[in-house]
């Protein structure tokens, strides 16, 4: 998804100007886009002309509205969004207050305007607008004294850094002035990987070097995190795999991902993520039921507590038309994130989405149990 234009002003009120690329960011936009809201985009219109002899004939035009949206329907094979409502707008083709359907496809630039964006929407359009957050696989292509920090998507490979040091040659003598360098080296290397790749969306870190650099490289990046407790770089320790590459240039990241290891490390997707936490919650559900809660009661009164760890919430149920329903799940939304907690929005379009959406459509995993949770578990499940 392409972002052209931002304006949200201070009421959290305002525009946003789009263009979708494919089928996934045509799904981001049946997402983003509400009854009540405007949008503005170019239609085909049929108008009828009268002739200097008095026939009538008509054509399509192409013209740009402005609609206040009623209704919306996803064509989920055809990649295309229905936008219906009323023309607000002064047209030369189209009466103010018409009826009008706004077909939204790739590659059509469209214009969105809220009464308040929400900080789930805004959530959205960053995931759907930068393609790191989507790079399911970060790899560092080295040699010694050189390196690539590179983010691969599904079309592309985004080099975040590259690092250059001079390092002395191993001579008699001078090793202890090459160690250094080496270590200065790869210092610089740990510190491009913490600022730029994003633990909660990469599942695997290539390392891919000639002979042994990349080795000496793993030992150090786990050495220097013990030696000062970093958290990130130790609790994602699984997810670095050594393998060879013929230097440490962007065009040997090629033969490193055709090795089998990482081959095998890139079945995991999204949708097997949202399978796992499913999972996970069932297995605490069986084992620490007090840990475990779904139904929109028990969910909020977990969250006033702060004891959400993971909140799971369909991407259906933040479409409800209802106003009040939304600005409270966003609510809930927010607390856990700001107290620490992993809030997964499931695609209604995945079995794990429909698996929720059976199950009230909002559920969580605690930290701790919470008294009196069983007492909101029958109005829970009426209300959902």
């Amino acid at each position: 998804m392409k972002l052209v234009y931002r304006n949200i002003n201070k009421d959290s009120s305002g525009q946003i100007t789009l263009i979708p690329e494919d089928g996934e960011d045509m799904w981001h936009a049946y997402n983003l886009v509400q009854p009540g809201d405007s949008l503005r985009s170019t239609t085909l219109r049929k108008v009828q002309s009268e002739s200097s002899t008095g026939s009538v004939g008509s054509n399509r035009v192409r013209t740009t509205l402005t609609i206040a949206i009623e209704s919306i329907d996803f064509d989920s094979q055809a990649c295309v969004l229905h936008v219906k409502g009323r023309n607000i707008q002064e047209n030369q083709y189209v009466k103010m207050g018409a009826y009008h359907t706004l077909d939204l496809e790739p590659n059509r630039k469209f214009v969105l305007a809220k009464k308040c964006w929400d900080t789930v929407h805004l959530d959205r359009i960053n995931v759907a607008c930068d393609p790191t957050q989507n790079a399911d696989v970060a790899a560092v292509v080295m040699q010694e004294g050189l390196a690539h920090v590179c983010l691969v998507l599904s079309s592309m490979t985004l080099v975040r850094a590259k690092i250059e040091t001079q390092i002395p040659r191993k001579r008699r003598g001078n090793a202890q002035q090459h160690d250094k360098g080496v270590e200065k080296f790869f210092d610089s290397v740990m510190q491009a990987i913490i600022r730029h790749i994003n633990f909660e969306v990469v599942k695997c870190v290539i390392l891919a070097s000639p002979g042994f650099v990349k080795d000496q490289f793993h030992d150090f990046l786990m050495s220097q995190a013990v030696k000062t407790d970093n958290r990130l770089i130790i609790d994602n320790k699984s997810k670095f795999i050594c393998v060879h590459a013929s230097s440490g240039f962007k065009h040997s990241l090629k033969e490193a991902l055709l090795d089998p290891s990482v081959a095998s490390r890139l079945s995991d997707t999204k949708a097997t993520a949202e399978i796992k936490a499913l999972q996970d919650f069932y297995k605490t559900l069986q084992h620490e039921p007090d840990k475990a809660c779904y139904g929109l009661k028990q969910i909020e009164k977990a969250s006033a507590s702060d004891a959400i760890d993971v909140l799971m919430i369909t991407d259906m149920l933040l479409r409800s038309l209802d106003i009040a329903l939304r600005t409270k799940l966003v609510k809930i939304v927010d607390q856990v994130k700001d107290s620490g907690g992993v809030v997964r929005v499931f695609s209604s379009m995945h079995v794990s989405g429909e698996q929720l959406g059976q199950l009230t459509g909002v559920a969580g995993i605690l930290r701790f149990a919470v008294p009196g949770m069983s007492d909101s578990e029958d109005s829970s499940s009426e209300e959902d």
